[in-house]
């Protein structure tokens, strides 16, 4: 991918400061970098199941052939189709401070814009590792998610100008705070890992064997678990972008964070969020002369589970076994919430 140059962005001006909700429009400079993502978002009809999933979770089993223990766990894969939603803007949300050194005294309140969305997902395609018949049918629902984008108009600590807050009905809350930047032309999709860490990563390890069987038998054909960004970047082959808007958040920056119900916390505990969303203006016009709008996405959970069995030195690396929960796609705006003409 040739090389693209980083633009200044600037934070949004508030045109008042009064709290008011109402619905957001596209290209709305008070939203700042969230100014995009307004509307409805989709894989459908354009992009059908660019969604894709992958999920170590806790399960009894026998061994699967050729391994001579048990394991415990299945991976499990989904292809899907999904909504994204962001249909009200709560503009001018203050939160009050003061300054009382060094200098004169001051009223210091910070000013936030809040973006609702709603993401809605249905599976197109289920298999797991071992098999456990769990894997659901066709048109299952497999998530919803409510949640706010934010953006922090002032009083930004150390660069941090945007955070997501989610809440997941398997009860879990998420406060992933970071920031955001825009660039001409494409970004360069980075490389992550599926396998599990606090483990030896040879694909050849017994231990491993639901990730090798799905790296020999790609899901679907196209999926592999090892390396699950790659196709994010085959999305992208063929597709000229003008300019790219990232917003990059992580629970682990300083007061971030996740919190669960206590089963979640005993059986599969969800600690760490780390997500990158890609909002590309294409070079390809919609039919009123406007930028075509694609948003993609990389997020990853993760979910700690079993003593760790890497064989490192005794006190080198305390804890669980992490296990990457990574979910992909690649959108396009669907449904814009304001009038367009010619």
């Amino acid at each position: 991918m040739k090389e693209t140059k980083t633009m200044r962005t600037e934070p949004a001006k508030l045109e008042n400061k009064k709290r008011r909700l109402e619905p957001p429009k596209t290209n709305d400079q008070e939203l700042g970098p969230l100014k995009l993502l307004p509307g409805k978002w989709a894989n459908l009809p354009g992009l059908p199941g660019r969604g894709w999933n992958m999920i170590a979770l806790p399960f009894v089993a026998p061994p699967p052939p050729g391994v001579p223990f048990p394991l415990n766990y299945r991976l499990l894969l989904h292809q899907y189709n999904e909504e994204l939603e962001f249909t009200l803007v709560d503009k001018a949300v203050p939160n009050r401070g003061i300054r009382l050194a060094p200098g004169t005294p001051a009223n210091t309140d910070q000013f936030l814009v809040a973006l609702d969305y709603q993401q809605r997902i249905r599976q197109i395609a289920g298999d797991d590792f071992p098999k456990s018949g769990l894997a659901g049918s066709p048109g299952d629902v497999i998530h919803h998610e409510p949640g706010l984008w934010l953006h922090m108009i002032n009083g930004v600590t150390e660069g941090l100008n945007i955070g997501r807050l989610a809440t997941i009905p398997h009860g879990d809350s998420v406060l992933a705070l970071g920031r955001s930047s825009e660039h001409s032309g494409a970004q360069s999709i980075a490389d992550i890992s599926g396998l599990p860490i606090g483990v030896d990563q040879d694909l050849n390890n017994p231990y491993l064997a639901p990730y090798k069987h799905f790296n020999d038998n790609l899901f679907q054909g196209l999926f592999n678990p090892v390396s699950p960004n790659d196709l994010l970047e085959a999305a992208n082959e063929g597709v000229e972008v003008e300019k790219t808007t990232v917003l990059d958040v992580d629970s682990t920056l300083p007061t971030g964070g996740v919190v669960n119900i206590p089963f979640i916390v005993r059986q599969a505990n969800a600690t760490v969020v780390k997500s990158t969303f890609w909002i590309q203006e294409l070079k390809e016009k919609d039919k009123y002369g406007k930028p075509k709008l694609r948003l993609q996405y990389t997020q990853l959970v993760m979910l700690d589970f079993f003593p760790r069995v890497d064989n490192l030195p005794p006190g080198c690396c305390p804890g669980l076994i992490q296990w990457p929960h990574v979910s992909i796609n690649t959108l396009e705006k669907v449904v814009d919430p304001e009038p367009k003409t010619k």
